[in-house]
């Protein structure tokens, strides 16, 4: 297929893009390039054949129309988004302009190109949401497909309604979508504001690890690697106009995640240790979320999809490239710091 990601130079995405390459399909990257896009996340299949690079605006249906035009793609991934969570608590005006807004200019970029094109029969529209969507979850519990939708940021608030705006395009206009809601992402070319990122790199230059309240709120960890080839998976064999929930399980606290990431750095990095001296509690966040778990078995029992890297290997794998790629990370750092995050 040749694909149309947005959001392709970003963490989640531009692991959806070397994967699709690797698996020989044709990339159209189409990312504006905000504060936490990179083209070094791509830089492996930059130069390879089928591959091409559209800096444009998700929120620009000028630009779009001409990009579905130069292209015409079997498909499109919709990745781009913002996605930190204490930004938008600082600024959700960025979070409704790109979330929302530019969600409903490209359905309807999409729209226009696929009713162009005579409604061709194999194109599909690929949502990538969040199971922040669904709120917050006591000690029990899991988020399935039909989890009435309960945000609690403007981050979720704003994915929720973008959720919401596909699902009323393909009830609407037919428009043929598949959507897909995952857990926290953890891997390679995640932006350092998010909390694993932030743990490494603190405990690597011996500053303080901040964790929100006591440490106690709990996350599903999944591998971005995983979650892109789930996201191929889905594209490909999902049927349309059904959702499905992507999780790591590897429900994990942040307090013992931050610990164990500690611990590997002790290993490799022992001139410094230990490193879990400098985890400092801080104030919680508003409205935090206090448990988010995945209850993956509709992507399992109808496509056949499983997480393959646990927790212990991916966060070990993890670790050791961020040892291994200080020239990728080091010029993100004065960026990352305008706002630490510590919640994933």
């Amino acid at each position: 297929m040749k694909i149309l990601v947005t959001g392709g130079a970003g963490f989640i995405g531009s692991a959806v893009v070397r994967l699709a390459m690797a698996r020989g399909h044709e990339i159209v990257n189409l990312d504006i390039l905000t504060y936490a896009a990179n083209l070094e996340n791509v830089a492996s299949v930059a130069d390879q054949p089928g591959y091409a690079f559209e800096k444009v605006s998700i929120t620009d249906r000028a630009g779009l129309d001409r990009v579905f035009a130069d292209h015409q793609p079997d498909a499109v991934m919709h990745l781009a988004a913002e996605s930190h969570v204490d930004r938008s608590i600082d600024g959700p005006a960025a979070f409704v302009d790109t979330n929302i807004t530019g969600t409903y200019t490209l359905l309807e970029a999409a729209r226009a190109y696929w009713e162009g094109a005579g409604r061709p029969e194999g194109f599909r529209f690929h949502h990538i949401s969040t199971d922040e969507v669904f709120g917050s979850l006591g000690a029990t519990g899991m988020f399935t497909e039909t989890t009435a939708y309960d945000p609690r940021s403007p981050y979720s608030a704003s994915k929720a309604a973008s959720d919401h705006l596909v699902r009323a395009w393909a009830e609407t206009y037919g428009l043929p979508v598949v959507l897909t809601n995952c857990s926290n992402n953890y891997g390679p070319y995640h932006f350092p504001e998010k909390l694993i990122p932030v743990v490494i790199l603190n405990a690597l230059h011996g500053r303080e690890i901040p964790v929100y309240g006591a440490g106690d709120n709990v996350r599903d960890w999944l591998y971005v690697e995983d979650h892109a080839d789930a996201l191929l998976l889905v594209l490909e064999k999902g049927a349309l106009g059904r959702s499905y929930n992507i999780g790591g399980e590897n429900e994990v606290a942040n307090i013992e995640l931050v610990r164990r990431i500690c611990a590997l750095l002790d290993e490799r990095r022992p001139d410094h240790a230990p490193h879990d001296k400098l985890i400092t509690f801080v104030t919680d966040r508003p409205g935090h979320d206090k448990r988010y778990a995945i209850d993956p078995s509709r992507i399992r029992d109808e496509l056949g999809w499983r997480p393959s890297v646990t927790w212990e290997e991916g966060l070990a794998q993890t670790v050791d490239w961020y040892l291994e790629n200080e020239a990728w990370w080091r010029p993100l750092l004065d960026v990352a710091m305008e706002r630490r995050g510590t919640t994933g």
